[in-house]
């Protein structure tokens, strides 16, 4: 299983000025957005780690998910949430030749915390021996930075910082506070949950 993010947050989309605030960097000077690149990436990396602790996407965006095989023959858990649409499922067989899935045969159970693609019917479209299966589907909590929930859009702050101030070394393991803003938003997992 891959999951390809195949647009990343725009440049656009990150709160480069806020966090320069949030830093305390000076502002006004000539070469003031010199550092715009490197707090971007900060931000970036911020994203990326929240994402990947509590399973959701912080910017609407889209994504692909491959699999060769579907993890149960009904149904397919999608590995980052919320999920608002899939657009397409598109199996190729093993020569790499691609061919659409009936969307008859598959619909979006959009759970908040654990979204799946589900059978339209008995089971999913058949996997291709040797193929794999292609599911492309937009995911996020939020349209942009000013939508997003105030504890997670602190949390990215938070830990861009601490990327920031151990740019010249070893960054710790995730700062406490950050963990304290995160724990609401990590998923539950129970014995036997899809």
């Amino acid at each position: 299983m891959s999951l390809i993010d195949l647009v990343p947050v725009p440049d656009a989309a990150l709160p480069v000025a806020l966090f320069r605030a949030h830093l305390r960097l000076g502002t006004g000077f000539a070469d003031s957005a010199s550092q715009d690149a490197a707090l971007a990436g900060h931000l970036r990396a911020a994203i990326a780690v929240i994402e990947g602790r509590i399973g959701k996407a912080l910017i609407l965006r889209n994504f692909r998910l491959v699999v060769v095989a579907w993890r149960w023959p009904d149904c397919q858990v999608l590995p980052i949430a919320p999920v608002s649409a899939v657009q397409a499922v598109q199996l190729f067989d093993a020569a790499g030749v691609a061919y659409g899935a009936d969307p008859a045969r598959w619909r979006l159970f959009p759970d908040p915390a654990r979204p799946r693609l589900v059978a339209g019917g008995a089971l999913l479209p058949t996997i291709p021996q040797g193929g794999r299966a292609e599911v492309t589907f937009t995911a996020g909590l939020a349209p942009d930075w000013a939508a997003l929930p105030g504890d997670l859009a602190q949390a990215v702050l938070l830990l861009a910082a601490q990327f920031y101030d151990g740019r010249t070394g070893e960054t710790p393991a995730l700062p406490a506070p950050v963990a304290q803003l995160l724990a609401r938003w990590q998923p539950v997992r129970l014995g036997g949950a899809l």
